[in-house]
């Protein structure tokens, strides 16, 4: 039925928030029984054990890293930075979208953010862990990782404040707590919900410590929303500032391709087109596997689809930004690097992610490509691929060919390299699926709301 109201809306220009007519009863015991009663999807496990098994390898790579060091992947001089930082700063990004449609588009009333906000804030959660993992091992010795606390050591020496790790440390801990905290006060309504549905004594207990107590009175809502709003308030500049101190740890750096003020909000805008683009990749299949259509509809859909495009035309216009100030610096080291990376060992890399980032980009302008969830769910990857490509290219293109040619060098990927990236995809992915299987991945309360109020009709 959810399939067949879908597909009327195809045609529609304006498809609603819901599909359909949907009462209380109906919402939370859809959205409760995934997790009360384990109604999963066919393939559900066994999709969880492939993921799993990404796990194992991400657990073996790092304990092979941190037994024999960090040339094991591949880092050299001048090229200190390979994929640890590349994909430091891919997940950091991936986790703004969550932060933008939880928060921003809280402020901003828009209700379609209602059916897809608890599982995006989750995707937050989870790259950052993945994100805070790599300037640790990239360290070489990450038992000392405390020395990045704004405290004085066991040397009593206080942290180097020009370094971009410290910068890194304290606006990742910044974005994990106040990300945290803010998906955990938007679930606690939920929580009730599942604790008074629960059967069995153990979920009860379970989901009645984690609602702490919430009875859904009047004198709690008032408390909610003016504690909901205020983080939402808090957690909005963090979608600017947070990936904004991680381009400066590259912009900080006078080194050719790093040393531009363009980044900042180049960064910003590539974190935003990575962020809805794994936000689409978890949510197509999501809607699909659940048939959950007629809550998360093609409206949602479209709205990421143009937010991507919004976001993809700034990142392009970075791309172009960067060729014309190098040429206009009259700078030969910019210069040389902005044609190394066009015809040099990354060009190949350069180019395909020009053909992701900004070709593939292009076909979301088409409505009919925006409300193909196959195709949308393929560009969604593609621009994922991009996205990790550019930022590869950005961390090893400048340091690899700096100011003397006879100190250039390139890295060699390892084994290593693609063990980290996929385990830690994998690690991403099984996190997921474990969040979907114990809390629920849809807001049930929201989407009551949407109900009541008729948005949805």
């Amino acid at each position: 039925m959810a399939e067949a109201a879908a597909g009327t809306n195809k045609t529609s220009p304006r498809p609603p928030n819901l599909l359909g007519r949907h009462d209380f009863p109906e919402i939370s015991g859809r959205i409760a029984s995934v997790v009360l009663q384990g109604r999963l999807p066919r393939y559900f496990w066994t999709a969880f054990f492939l993921f799993f098994l990404l796990v194992l390898l991400f657990l073996y790579s790092i304990t092979y890293l941190i037994a024999v060091g960090v040339g094991a992947y591949g880092i050299n001089i001048p090229v200190a930075w390979g994929t640890m930082i590349s994909s430091f700063v891919w997940w950091i990004g991936i986790g703004h979208a969550g932060t933008l449609i939880s928060a921003v588009l809280l402020l901003l009333r828009q209700p379609w953010r209602a059916s897809i906000n608890r599982f995006a804030e989750a995707m937050t959660l989870f790259a950052v862990a993945m994100a805070g993992l790599y300037p640790i091992l990239h360290l070489g010795r990450p038992w000392f990782f405390y020395w990045l606390l704004p405290l004085p050591d066991t040397h009593m020496r206080w942290p180097q404040w020009r370094s971009p790790l410290v910068w890194d440390f304290a606006a990742i801990a910044t974005y994990a707590t106040v990300s945290l905290l803010f998906w955990y006060m938007g679930l606690l309504p939920d929580l009730a919900i599942l604790r008074d549905r629960a059967r069995s004594r153990a979920a009860q207990i379970f989901y009645g410590l984690l609602a702490m107590g919430w009875r859904g009175s009047a004198y709690h809502w008032a408390r909610y929303e003016s504690v909901y709003y205020l983080m939402a308030a808090l957690a909005t500049p963090l979608v600017v500032s947070v990936h904004s101190i991680v381009s400066l740890d590259f912009t900080f750096a006078i080194v050719p391709g790093y040393h531009s003020t363009i980044f900042p909000p180049y960064f910003v805008a590539g974190a935003l087109l990575s962020g809805f683009a794994m936000v689409l990749t978890i949510a197509i299949p999501l809607r699909w596997a659940f048939s959950v259509e007629d809550l998360i509809t093609l409206k949602h859909m479209d709205n990421a689809a143009k937010l991507m495009i919004a976001s993809g035309m700034v990142v392009a216009y970075g791309y172009v930004s960067e060729a014309f100030f190098a040429w206009y610096s009259g700078e030969a080291y910019e210069r040389t690097m902005m044609v190394e990376r066009a015809i040099g060992p990354y060009a190949w890399m350069f180019w395909a992610m020009l053909f992701c980032n900004c070709g593939v980009l292009q076909l979301l302008w088409l409505r009919a490509v925006r409300r193909n969830m196959p195709v949308l769910f393929i560009v969604a990857v593609i621009i994922n691929v991009g996205m990790w490509l550019e930022r590869y290219v950005i961390v090893v293109s400048g340091p690899s060919r700096d100011f003397l040619p006879s100190a250039w060098d390139e890295q060699s990927l390892t084994w290593l390299d693609y063990g980290i990236l996929f385990g830690s995809l994998g690690t991403f992915f099984a996190l997921v699926f474990l969040f979907i299987r114990i809390l629920p991945a849809i807001t049930i309360f929201e989407v009551e709301e949407l109900a009541e109020e008729g948005k949805g009709s």
